[in-house]
């Protein structure tokens, strides 16, 4: 299980990652989540946590409002949870950008052009796991660190497979 510091930045980006990965309807909703993972907070907190980040309430296609936090990168379009969307971007980038994977054990390299690494890198920690407990970016190489003891090689394939499916 991951360890959570008791640290603002920690609360912080973990409420990220929650209202990007999971629809977050309230704020008890969200303090339920963060519960789950091992962090305490109060109402209080979590509305001041919220109010930093520059989380807003937006409608989701069902008409249900759930938080959403601003997009990376200087766009200020906040962004609700929408998995099959995440998953969309980690393909158009792993075909645009990955040269070549390689595993051994629980560790997988991905090669990318100069530069582009911390991007790919970015966009698999967004998606959610693929049985990776993290990403490490360079400048054009990526590792991931599987969960599982002898991962390496099902996520090397899950990878170039990603590549060779059509968009």
């Amino acid at each position: 299980m991951t360890r959570i510091p008791a640290t603002k930045a920690a609360r912080q980006q973990l409420i990220v990652d929650l209202l990007t990965r999971h629809s977050v309807r309230s704020q008890s909703d969200l303090l339920a989540l963060l519960a789950d993972r091992g962090v305490s907070a109060t109402v209080s907190t979590v509305s001041r946590d919220l109010d930093e980040l520059g989380a807003v309430r937006v409608r989701q296609s069902d008409g249900t409002l759930i938080y959403a936090v601003p997009a990376e990168g200087g766009d200020p379009t906040p962004r609700a949870a929408d998995g099959s969307a995440a998953v969309a971007r980690l393909q158009r980038l792993v075909r645009e950008l990955m040269v070549t994977a390689d595993a051994t054990a629980n560790l997988v390299v991905l090669r990318t052009p100069p530069g582009a690494a911390q991007f790919l890198a970015s966009a698999i920690d967004h998606a959610g796991s693929v049985g990776t407990l993290g990403t490490i970016a360079g400048d054009d190489t990526v590792l991931l660190i599987c969960r599982d003891p002898d991962g390496g090689p099902a996520v090397a394939e899950y990878f170039t497979q990603l590549a060779g499916q059509p968009t």
